[in-house]
C-alpha cells in the first residue's frame, strides 16, 4: 500500500520561509498528477497547488508568486516551497494525487506567525 510522509513544516514569522517534503513509499509520482493540499481547523482540505507528468504547474491565487511545487520522480519525492508566508497560511500541509488519490499521510503543521 502506498504510504505519503510530509515534513518540513513548523513555525515560522510571517514573510519568512519554508520547504515541504513528500516521500512516497511507492512509484507512485511518476504516473500521477500530484499536488499539496492544506486543511485549516475545522474546515475542509483545499487544494494548494498542483504539477502533472510533464511539470505543468498550478497555483490558486491565494498562493501564486509566493509557492512553487516540484518534484523528483527518481527520488519519489514532492517539494514545496513557500515563500513570503502569512499567517493565513497556517494550516496542516499534506501531499496527494489530484485524479487520483491514496491513503493520506499525517501532514505537516505550518504555522506563520510572530
Amino acid at each position: 500500500q502506498v504510504q505519503l510522509v510530509e515534513s518540513g513544516g513548523g513555525l515560522v514569522q510571517p514573510g519568512g520561509s519554508l520547504r515541504l517534503s513528500c516521500v512516497a513509499s511507492g512509484n507512485i509520482f511518476s504516473l500521477n498528477r500530484m499536488g499539496w493540499y492544506r486543511q485549516f481547523p475545522g474546515k475542509k482540505r483545499e487544494l494548494v497547488s498542483t504539477i502533472s507528468n510533464g511539470g505543468t504547474t498550478y497555483y490558486p491565487d491565494s498562493v501564486k508568486g509566493r509557492f512553487t511545487i516540484s518534484r523528483d520522480n527518481a527520488k519519489n519525492t514532492l517539494y514545496l516551497q513557500m515563500n513570503s508566508l502569512k499567517p493565513e497560511d497556517t494550516a496542516v500541509y499534506y501531499c496527494n494525487g489530484v485524479q487520483r488519490t491514496f491513503p493520506w499521510g499525517q501532514g505537516t503543521q505550518v504555522t506563520v506567525s510572530s
